[in-house]
């Protein structure tokens, strides 16, 4: 019997990454996995018990490293710099808004541990949100930020930028720097 070929979680949840982003929720598979990863089936199935723990868990990983970064948030100073921040991690992890759509579609079908990874999930937004508490008052402060929009659409504008196709190649420096400008200035000229 041939031993079975190791791997790492890094191995584990990169290769899943790109076979979500390739293939969707719907065309994932252990066996695609198994393949690319150039072991057995059931060398997966020792961890998870089916594709929704496993991407769940990828998920969590995922939103833990985001999250790690944006701490970082509270030691930029000022707002343009906290903002510039921002919008830089945002792309910097583009796929977080394409997995967070893609877990909303997960059936948690009574798996415990899917509903558990669905609850940590929901924490860790929430927890994400809880960071961003005070670049949004800071920006009220600089008196950068209009009172009268509330604070869950001013983040949910920012992090749905990373959504818009660039359909015509602009170069990613002008793009995000085109989009910085679109959020902090508009796109009518004032005249």
């Amino acid at each position: 019997m041939a031993r079975e070929r190791k791997f790492s979680t890094e191995d584990l949840f990169q290769t899943t990454k790109q076979m979500l982003l390739t293939h969707g929720y719907e065309g994932f598979s252990f066996s695609l996995l198994a393949e690319q990863l150039e072991i057995s089936r059931g060398a997966i199935y020792k961890y998870y018990e089916n594709k929704e723990e496993l991407i769940t868990d990828y998920m969590l990983y995922e939103m833990e490293h985001f999250l790690t970064e944006l701490k970082d948030i509270e030691s930029v100073n000022g707002f343009d710099a906290k903002f510039d921040f921002l919008i830089d991690l945002i792309f910097k992890n583009s796929t977080i808004p394409h997995m967070i759509e893609l877990g909303r579609r997960i059936p948690i079908n009574g798996n415990q541990k899917v509903k558990e990874n669905h609850k940590r999930l929901e924490k860790q937004h929430l927890n994400m949100y809880h960071h961003l508490k005070g670049f949004t008052s800071l920006g009220r402060q600089e008196l950068k930020l209009k009172e009268t929009l509330p604070d869950p659409l001013i983040l949910g504008f920012i992090f749905q930028t990373i959504m818009i196709p660039n359909h015509f190649g602009i170069p990613h420096p002008q793009w995000v720097s085109s989009i910085k400008e679109m959020i902090r200035h508009g796109m009518l000229r004032n005249e």
